[in-house]
């Protein structure tokens, strides 16, 4: 049985099954005060259930039930909240971790600190006795001084000894407020935590877009590391109370589950930016890499926030990162409010950006927004990554082809995981003729976002439709709803020559982007006239959607028409692309590589539209 030890004010004696504090004691079960020295021993980790269960019970089947029983009885001795621990915490679907810290005592029950000894007791000493005081205390002061020496080594040890971390992904901050309507806050950190650590150097950290498919799940540490390639594993949880928020992460070696770091901190609400750049500070220190320099000073991240424009940017955040069209314009109007209670508040500028660029059915106005809103997030804050890819894709719309890679550079500078300006800035190259430069990109992106597909568009704009048909199924079966993955497959299929494929991914498409009729549509007509007939059935279904402003496709149907050999409709509506702009589904870059296209290659029109958006003819 382990020695007796305090934790806070209560004193542990694991002999006597007794915990006690103040002259009250009380005796535990045998079994749950095992649980606890199985909690002391690895205090401030995470020890999962099966560990505790293996470790209480060795030689006993016994359920989740009894160890849950065990901790609740702790609980009640320690007069501690499940809801908001301060002693024994819950590790959702992992386990526990005892909070306190675990003072060790000199077997009188008193914690083994240094104590000076009273005027009045020193008056009565002899010199012979002080000089014997004075010795014992040395003795004991380098005592402590080693101990404490060799925990640091320990810990240094510990930290060395660890597997390195190359690769880190932070799963979804758990909910522990006891509402749902909160997800937003913790959603909002999560991305908040991942965007400052995306600037550690020499790590790659993993998309939000592949980490936030975990949230709540059920899979273990190991099978989470190996399907997004990751070393490290962070997760956490967040409670918010009143204007207090706390948030409680570790660090774990995701391929041996085996824990490196735990801590908590706490904050008002208006210093939450404050608190995740503690967080990311002291969690660079402990995986034994530094923040790179655009990231020592980051004034929006720095200086505090009003709780009511945190409030509104975080609820923009949220609302942004749901892709509709109705959710995105919902966003705009919490990023607004955030401005409107505070006009320096950088990141809500950025977000205002984002979400007014690359609408279905956005306008010169939105564009305008999108521009606007971005210079300004960047005037306040310079290191802002997503702002600058912002000002990349704007500065497309009129061709500026140098100055959008410029953009897309300097954001990856500034965040070197950031898979959407990879990819985006590959697939730019790709245009531009350059072929090996825009893959090596967008291999880049698939590795920092393994659970989307940033390679599909290359593979199919290099004619690599078996590979890119490939990839398309494996996110397919991972997410059966996604209808950019549905279209990625008509368009290889068609290109294939394998028209009943491509009209089955189609019609999933539609049908899984709410138009249902367009893909029944689809359905009859290639049963009853074959491709073309489905092709020409195509064209005015999505004649009819432009015109009633639902959609914004003109690339989409000038391929159409090129496959019916109307030549002059198709360039029409490349011309429409070429006007309109302003990052509302124009595509046209794609010019090039948009096998569909292929028949207007030999037309004057063609190389003269090359020449006007400045790509090789």
């Amino acid at each position: 049985m382990a020695g007796d030890f305090r934790l806070a004010e209560w004193l542990v004696q694991p002999s006597q099954n007794c915990v006690s504090r103040g002259g009250t004691s009380v005796h535990l079960e045998p079994k749950v005060m095992e649980v606890l020295v199985c909690l002391a021993a690895q205090a401030g980790a995470s020890v999962p259930k099966e560990e505790l269960l293996k470790s209480v019970w060795p030689d006993t089947f016994v359920t989740d039930d009894g160890l849950i029983r065990a901790i609740s009885e702790l609980r009640k001795v320690f007069q501690d909240d499940a809801r908001e621990s301060r002693v024994i915490q819950t590790i959702p679907k992992r386990g526990y971790r005892l909070v306190l810290p675990v003072l060790p005592t000199n077997g009188s029950g008193a914690a083994v600190t240094q104590t000076a000894p009273s005027a009045a007791v020193m008056g009565d000493v002899k010199w012979g006795n002080r000089r014997l005081w004075m010795w014992a205390t040395g003795i004991a002061a380098a005592v402590l001084i080693s101990a404490l020496v060799m925990d640091v080594r320990s810990r240094r040890a510990n930290l060395e000894s660890a597997p390195p971390i190359k690769s880190l992904a932070v799963l979804p901050l758990q909910n522990l407020s006891g509402d749902p309507a909160q997800e937003y806050f913790s959603d909002g950190i999560t991305d908040a935590l991942i965007t400052d650590l995306a600037q550690i150097g020499s790590l790659k950290v993993i998309s939000r877009t592949s980490s936030m498919q975990y949230k709540q799940t059920k899979k273990s540490m190991p099978e989470i590391a190996r399907e997004l390639n990751a070393d490290g594993i962070i997760e956490g949880t967040l409670q918010r109370s009143g204007d207090r928020v706390r948030i409680t992460t570790q660090l774990i070696h995701g391929p041996s589950d085996k824990h490196l770091w735990a801590k908590s901190y706490e904050r008002d609400v208006h210093d939450v930016f404050a608190l995740e750049r503690d967080l990311t500070q002291e969690m660079a220190g402990e995986i034994q890499a530094h923040l790179k320099t655009p990231n020592e000073a980051r004034p929006v991240q720095a200086r505090p926030v009003s709780g009511k424009a945190l409030e509104a940017y975080l609820q923009g955040s949220y609302y942004v990162n749901r892709l509709s069209e109705e959710e995105t314009r919902k966003a705009q109007e919490y990023f607004e409010q955030a401005i409107d209670e505070d006009p320096a508040f950088a990141a809500a500028y950025a977000g205002l950006a984002r979400s007014h660029y690359g609408l279905f059915q956005g306008s010169s106005e939105d564009a305008a927004i999108a521009k606007k809103s971005a210079e300004k997030a960047l005037e306040l804050d310079p290191t802002l990554s997503d702002a600058w890819m912002i000002l990349g894709k704007i500065k497309l719309d009129s061709w500026d082809w140098s100055g959008m890679e410029k953009d897309y550079r300097k954001a990856i500078e500034l965040n070197p995981s950031n898979a959407s300006a990879h990819e985006e800035l590959g697939e730019y190259l790709h245009a531009l003729g350059r072929l090996d430069e825009g893959l090596q990109e967008c291999q880049i992106a698939q590795q920092l976002d393994p659970n989307q597909n940033h390679l599909a568009a290359i593979l199919y704009f290099r004619g690599e439709f078996d590979r890119s048909i490939e990839l398309n199924l494996i996110m397919l079966r991972k997410d059966p709803n996604n209808v950019v993955v549905h279209h990625n497959l008509y368009l290889d299929y068609e290109a294939k020559g394998l028209y009943k494929d491509a009209i089955q991914h189609l019609e999933q498409m539609w049908a899984r982007a709410g138009f249902p009729d367009v893909a029944a549509n689809l359905d009859r007509a290639f049963i009853v006239s074959g491709y073309t007939g489905a092709m020409r059935e195509y064209a005015e279904q999505l004649e009819h959607l432009h015109a009633a402003k639902k959609i914004f496709g003109p690339v989409n149907l000038a391929g159409i028409y090129a496959i019916l050999g109307n030549k002059d409709r198709a360039f029409y509506w490349l011309e429409e692309a070429y006007q309109h702009g302003k990052g509302s589904g124009i595509y046209l870059w794609m010019l090039k590589s948009y096998h569909a296209l292929g028949p207007l290659h030999t037309d004057p029109r063609y190389t003269d539209l090359l020449r006007r958006m400045g790509l090789p003819q």
